[in-house]
């Protein structure tokens, strides 16, 4: 079995602290996983204007949204501190480009693929220009049809991309009954390329299910607690809990053998018993 590329989503989840991003580089190294990845935004761009001056109450006192939105964004101050960090600890690092403007700025990195998130897979300007920017690109199709989903396979497609598909279910926390996991069957045999599972449930051994099904890349959004303030804190992994799925994924794929029948050395001793076999 191909080992698992895992990737702790760290998100928003450092609620615009670098300490607190640190912290989860920390989780995510800890717990072997092979990559943290963040989410990058010019909220002038992605916030619409009827939204804007919304007024939301934060744990920093009474604000408009947009001011929210910049509050909780990183820019190069900190994503320079964050790429130094992660060498330092010895994992890899990305992040999804919400918009033009974000995939611009990420390009100044050394990032290892770039992750087109559900919401964008039908931009077809960012899909394409994400695609030519030569990094492979790992997408995920939550809350989109199969024909959606064609579309956005086609344009890789057509600008030679190197990619990955991400089965995924856009509810945060996203219902057992709905994650569907066959569907790594399906999309596996639709597109016939590498496919992966992003998760938003609440339980660990659907993710590692998902591997036996044949997902090569894991996502799970993490958080150093579920009960911190944000929108994706309830429905991401906690420090131990990404310990035990890494661990149980990795143990998996040292138990998932090659399929063929044979007497392993363990068993020479007990075959060896001349009480327990017969002679055909």
């Amino acid at each position: 079995m191909k080992k698992t590329y895992i990737i702790a989503e760290i998100g928003i989840n450092h609620n615009g602290s670098l300490d607190i991003a640190k912290k989860l580089i920390d989780v995510a190294a800890v717990a072997g996983c092979d990559a943290v990845k963040f989410q990058k935004r010019d909220p002038d761009v992605c916030v619409p204007e009827h939204q804007k001056m919304t007024m939301r109450s934060t744990p920093w006192g009474e604000m408009t949204y947009i001011d929210y939105k910049h509050r909780v964004e990183f820019g190069k101050r900190e994503y320079d501190e964050i790429d130094e960090y992660c060498r330092d600890r010895g994992i890899l690092w990305s992040a999804s480009p919400w918009d033009l403007n974000s995939l611009e700025f990420l390009e100044q990195y050394d990032l290892p693929f770039l992750k087109i998130p559900s919401a964008m897979i039908t931009n077809k300007g960012l899909m394409r220009k994400s695609a030519r920017t030569g990094k492979r690109i790992i997408f995920s199709a939550g809350m989109s049809t199969l024909e959606e989903t064609d579309q956005a396979v086609k344009w890789m497609r057509e600008e030679g991309a190197d990619f990955a598909l991400l089965h995924c279910n856009s509810a945060y926390p996203a219902p057992l009954e709905d994650l569907n996991l066959s569907c790594i069957t399906t999309l596996k045999d639709r597109y016939n390329c590498e496919v992966g599972y992003s998760g938003h449930e609440f339980r660990l051994g659907t993710t590692v299910a998902a591997v036996y099904l044949g997902a090569t890349i894991l996502e799970r959004h993490i958080t150093l607690d579920r009960t911190m303030w944000g929108s994706d804190h309830l429905a991401s992994v906690e420090p131990q809990g990404l310990i035990k799925l890494v661990t149980g994924v990795r143990e998996l794929e040292t138990a998932f053998g090659d399929g063929i029948k044979r007497v392993t050395e363990g068993e020479i001793s007990s075959r060896n018993k001349p009480q327990l076999r017969h002679k055909l």
